[in-house]
């Protein structure tokens, strides 16, 4: 059996803009219909939702059965969780809060096999497909995708050294951490909030990178597609529920 495609990664490569949206509800089957909605990718986010390993490996199961791309966004830049991702099967990782090349680099460290870093070594796992993959330890490495976060004035000004270490894939922004770092909180229009975010997008396309941020609705999505992001997440599925659910009884009780 060959090594599965990374879809994500090769939409990047392609220089195709692509579109995702964020799973907050840890609910395979949520990650599963919003796959077949036509997303280019989801967000497993194992930082800011309850899911633990189990329930990503159950939302990475039912994102196969659609269109998507998965995307595991870490709880942390900690190896230990990053290795049994990657043994779940997941081939793209974001890193959360990385602020300087040397993070960036332990990040990329602990998804690749010695001697280029420290993931620990097993054969039976989903990633594998249970050891049905021809050369998976030899080859892992070439459908990962590693991207990381900038979400601090710190990691703004790191941005070019960040963007120029390899096999970092790509640079997302968060922009509402970013927001906060800036001392304007939840203020992602800010002026000052926008010029940082330029400059991310900047350093990354500079060092040849893709570059990606979350949009908390349609209209920023659009914005940040006009200033050239390469991928953009908007909303969430938890955003998505309760905005249908007050515009519906806004309606009924109007």
């Amino acid at each position: 059996m060959d090594m599965p495609t990374n879809n994500f990664k090769a939409a990047l490569a392609q220089k195709r803009r692509v579109f995702g949206t964020w799973l907050m509800m840890d609910n395979p089957v949520t990650a599963e219909a919003l796959s077949y909605a036509g997303f280019d990718f989801l967000v497993v986010d194992m930082e800011h939702s309850a899911t633990d390993v189990r329930q990503a490996r159950a939302q990475l199961q039912a994102i196969q059965g659609g269109g998507a791309g998965a995307v595991v966004r870490l709880r942390a830049a900690e190896p230990v969780v990053a290795k049994k991702v990657l043994d779940l099967g997941a081939q793209t990782l974001m890193f959360p809060m990385i602020q300087s090349a040397e993070e960036a680099h332990r990040a990329v460290s602990s998804t690749r096999y010695a001697p280029e870093g420290i993931r620990g070594m097993a054969a039976m796992h989903r990633a594998s497909r249970y050891t049905l993959v021809d050369r998976y330890l030899e080859n892992a490495a070439s459908e990962l995708c590693v991207t990381v976060q900038i979400e601090t004035a710190q990691a703004v000004a790191n941005a070019a050294a960040i963007a120029a270490v390899p096999a970092v894939d790509g640079l997302f922004v968060g922009p509402g951490d970013l927001s906060a770092s800036l001392g304007l909180i939840g203020q992602v229009s800010h002026a000052k909030v926008v010029e940082n975010v330029a400059r991310v997008l900047e350093a990354a396309h500079k060092a040849g990178k893709p570059a990606g941020i979350l949009a908390a609705n349609e209209d920023l999505c659009e914005k940040y597609a006009k200033m050239g992001f390469d991928f953009v997440a908007v909303a969430s599925d938890l955003a998505f529920l309760m905005r249908s659910a007050r515009a519906a009884l806004g309606r009924m009780r109007g």
